[in-house]
């Protein structure tokens, strides 16, 4: 047991330091490339937070545990929504440029809609998860089109890194992401497997947190140097990611049948997603109190699937 706590701390450790290492390389690599912070959040450092979270759930769905497969994405993105959003902002308000509120926001309530609709019957078949796939191309699609045309509105240039060293952060700190990541939710499951908790709580909370850490490390460290592009960006693109890319690949290779997965839990995904919505359409900014309010709801869910264990 105090192994697995002692590999838990150094997990989270080396994924705050891997998270300060891809946030300089993505805010370089922007400038570079003249695409807006908003677009490297949306898509490389998206992807890059999100590969936790698509090798669990990969894994556990082809082991025949697939409520921890889909708790994962749904805590995730709920973890994403609440609580990273809600820390971000109590660290610095947040500011969301209007191209979010109005686009990128609502196809990510979108995509949890379309999930909670697919999961009603309990059950994602390959068809369903092809649809989520062919989803996740056409947002990838019009997100890279209008890369080089929304100029970045809130940030200057802040790296003057050369190219190959730009990379190489982003790939250390990926790299320290992802085995970070995964050091902490394997220690944590073997603490909770021990406990005799469920599958789909599991994943709903302690193997949701550990794979969102990357998301959680990297907006935080983003909303604390001013880059609220990367910060919210990365959010967005890591629900997208998450509910189109991961169970959309993870469902095609093998379809789930749900059983621990509460109609209250999917709900959940949509009231946070509403959450975020509104919040950011007030004066297009993310307030210290509209941070603390998101975070008490999301303690206030975990608190609800602790008791029930």
């Amino acid at each position: 047991m105090w192994l697995n706590i002692l590999w838990m701390i150094a997990g989270i450790a080396l994924v705050l330091w891997g998270a300060d290492r891809l946030t300089d390389g993505a805010v370089a690599i922007a400038e570079r490339m003249h695409m807006s912070q908003i677009v490297i959040g949306l898509t490389i450092v998206a992807m890059g937070t999100s590969m936790p979270e698509f090798f669990v759930s990969l894994l556990s769905a082809l082991k025949s545990t697939p409520d921890m497969a889909v708790g994962n994405v749904l805590g995730s993105n709920i973890f994403n929504s609440l609580l990273i959003v809600g820390c971000a902002a109590l660290v610095a308000p947040m500011t969301i440029l209007k191209s979010t509120v109005k686009r990128d926001i609502p196809f990510a309530f979108v995509a949890s809609w379309m999930l909670l609709m697919l999961c009603l019957d309990r059950h994602l078949s390959r068809i369903d998860a092809g649809v989520l796939f062919a989803m996740f191309l056409l947002y990838m699609y019009f997100t890279l089109k209008g890369a080089k045309q929304e100029p970045d509105e809130s940030e200057e240039a802040q790296k003057n890194y050369s190219l190959p060293k730009s990379i190489f952060f982003l790939l250390l700190g990926l790299g320290c992401l992802v085995f970070g990541s995964n050091l902490f939710v394997d220690s944590a499951t073997v603490i909770a497997k021990s406990m005799g908790v469920s599958d789909a709580v599991i994943g709903l909370t302690i193997i949701a947190g550990g794979t969102s850490m990357p998301e959680l490390a990297t907006s935080v460290v983003s909303a604390r140097k001013g880059q609220s592009g990367i910060a919210i960006g990365n959010v967005l693109g890591s629900n997208v990611f998450n509910i189109l890319m991961i169970l959309g690949i993870t469902g095609l290779i093998s379809p789930m049948q749900l059983k621990g997965i509460t109609n209250l839990d999917l709900s959940m995904l949509i009231i946070s997603m509403v959450m975020l919505w509104l919040f950011s359409r007030t004066k297009y900014t993310i307030a210290r109190w509209e941070g603390a309010l998101l975070t008490v709801v999301f303690l206030g869910y975990m608190s609800y699937l602790v008791a029930g264990a």
